[in-house]
């Protein structure tokens, strides 16, 4: 795994190790950017660390809730509504049309407490609202990405 700074570094092995000792076995490691995914219900979620300048890193918790749905107005509408009642994290649309939810925290000030908080936040809301997003504009799961 390459990383671009040392405080990147650091910050993956703290929430590595943290990982490992809150969800009872070491998630899947990704290859391409330092990261680390875990699989609850029909969701997947990755826990991201990209450098944040040279003396930080943030840790960014997030889950691909569903692709290839119809993307509307009504479904933007939808999502952007539900932001509004979120207490971590927000709905987004990245440049596939792939509906994602996301926390961002800053790596430097983050404890094992924040961390748990934040993927089981992103875990939850992904694991609830893939199968009303599906069922109302189409589109796959992580879980039927995987099968």
């Amino acid at each position: 795994m390459l990383f671009q700074t040392p405080a990147q570094e650091a910050s993956y092995d703290k929430i590595a190790l943290w990982m490992h000792e809150l969800f009872g076995k070491f998630p899947c490691a990704r290859q391409d950017i330092p990261g680390l995914g875990l699989l609850m219900g029909s969701a997947l979620v990755e826990v991201l660390v990209f450098p944040w300048g040279e003396d930080d890193a943030i840790i960014n918790t997030r889950s691909y809730v569903v692709t290839g749905a119809d993307i509307t107005p009504e479904l933007m509408r939808f999502l952007l509504e539900e932001n509004t009642n979120m207490i971590f994290g927000a709905f987004g649309i990245d440049a596939n049309n792939d509906i994602l939810f996301e926390h961002t925290i800053v790596g430097s000030t983050c404890d094992k407490k924040e961390l748990e908080s934040s993927v089981k936040a992103v875990l939850e809301v992904a694991d609830d609202y893939d199968d009303r997003l599906v069922e109302k504009w189409g589109g796959q799961r992580a879980l039927d990405r995987i099968h």
